[in-house]
């Protein structure tokens, strides 16, 4: 089911190139589709949002009210709305620790700083179907509240089981408008608006493969956060681990879909071969042994590595969505990992409680892009605008020096609009 590699053997370096590959080049089938709905809804609006809409999903687009949001709410388990408001609860709480501030400052030569706002409005796609994930909901927009935006608009495929849970976390997390509408075509109405679906100036949020190549065009007409990857989790263990743990942990990462990686690096042969056992044992009784066992064969892997210090080259090569450490001592680890969307240190800190309950966004780098991108955070909301306010003296006695840049870059009108200030 899952294979053990020795490292130094070329296994390891085929193993992290095979994590880069997956989400693979663009479909250009699904890429053509996207792009004709995407200038459909441009050219026709709402009508071509609607067309598209009664087409592949069955029912028009429609805004859903608070009363049945409301309503949804009602119909969910109290115990789960309960845990769902305390993961919001530290969500913000952890969201609020890393917001910015404005930041002014008076230099001799006049006022600087910085200016940080939350952006005006922000859309949220949901996945409809048989894919429900109010966590999701959470991550995503209790972040954009605590930004400050100013309005916040989840979309959502208009499927007869719209789920209870996702209405109900968009409540919880503040949603201002919540409207059934999903595919690509709900991105093409987020990004140039389509009758009552208003423009937005970011979008936010996974979705099948057209709603993320309609991202991708998207992008630069607005922002998003990230077209991400299949899922993905590498444990860095060393004999101490608990083998029951670690497995444990790499199949709540390999239950997600076929796609879905997860990687051992070890310095011990024990550990190794004890974690093999165990994935094995546990499967046999998970619902989803079948997405599990072809996620490990093809995207699975342990490997031996000589010592720790080869084990983290290899996490930072890899670069994972989530980074564990299961050692005697993962504290001393952590300063050396450079690279992974999260990092759980310890193990009393399973991946699932960062899917759920830890309050950092669970919305994070795959495919090894955690080398260059961050998870999604309060930051990802906030626009931030340079302040420039010069005395006079001041200009006075660097006006030369701009001058002479604009000169030496032919723009003769840059410097025109320094000289003007200062003939005799």
């Amino acid at each position: 089911m899952i294979e053990i590699f020795r490292a130094k053997s070329g296994a390891e370096n085929d193993i992290a190139e095979a994590l880069r590959r997956r989400k693979g080049a663009v479909n250009e089938k699904i890429n053509k589709i996207a792009a004709d709905i995407m200038a459909d809804v441009r050219e026709n609006g709402y009508a071509a949002v609607e067309k598209y809409s009664l087409q592949l999903d069955g029912a028009a687009p429609r805004e859903i009210g608070r009363e049945e949001l409301e309503a949804a709410m009602e119909r969910c388990d109290p115990k789960l709305v309960a845990a769902m408001k305390r993961s919001a609860e530290n969500i913000r709480a952890y969201q609020e620790q890393l917001l910015p501030k404005t930041k002014i400052w008076e230099t001799e030569a006049g006022t600087l700083g910085q200016i940080v706002r939350g952006l005006t409005r922000v859309g949220i796609y949901v996945p409809g179907g048989a894919a429900a994930y109010p966590s999701s909901v959470l991550m995503n927009a209790v972040p954009a509240r605590v930004a400050g935006v100013e309005e916040i608009i989840m979309v959502t495929p208009p499927t007869k089981n719209l789920n209870d849970a996702v209405m109900a976390a968009a409540l919880i997390a503040g949603v201002d408008r919540v409207i059934a509408v999903g595919g690509a075509q709900a991105v093409a109405a987020l990004t140039y608006g389509a009758g009552f679906i208003p423009r937005v100036d970011k979008l936010v949020g996974p979705g099948n493969a057209y709603v993320a190549a309609a991202k991708r065009l998207a992008f630069g007409e607005l922002d998003i956060d990230m077209v991400a990857g299949p899922s993905e989790v590498l444990v860095i263990a060393d004999e101490s681990a608990n083998p029951v743990y670690a497995a444990a942990d790499m199949l709540s990462q390999a239950e997600h879909d076929p796609l879905a990686a997860a990687v051992l690096v070890t310095d011990s042969e024990k550990t190794a071969e004890a974690v093999a056992a165990e994935l094995k044992r546990q499967t046999d009784y998970l619902e989803r042994s079948e997405t599990i066992e072809s996620s490990l064969r093809d995207y699975g892997a342990i490997i031996i590595c000589e010592d720790m210090a080869a084990a983290v080259q290899m996490a930072n090569d890899v670069a994972p969505e989530h980074l564990e450490i299961l050692t005697a001592k993962p504290e001393e680890l952590l300063p050396l990992i450079k690279n992974a969307g999260a990092i759980f240190v310890g193990e009393n800190s399973p991946e699932p409680l960062g899917d759920y309950m830890a309050g950092p966004s669970h919305v994070l780098p795959t495919s090894g892009t955690a080398r260059f991108f961050s998870p999604l955070s309060v930051d990802s909301f906030l626009k931030k605008t340079s302040l420039i306010n010069y005395k006079r003296n001041a200009l006075e006695a660097i006006h030369e020096d701009i001058i002479l840049f604009a000169e030496s870059e032919g723009l003769t009108a840059h410097a025109n609009s320094i000289k003007v200030r200062f003939e005799k």
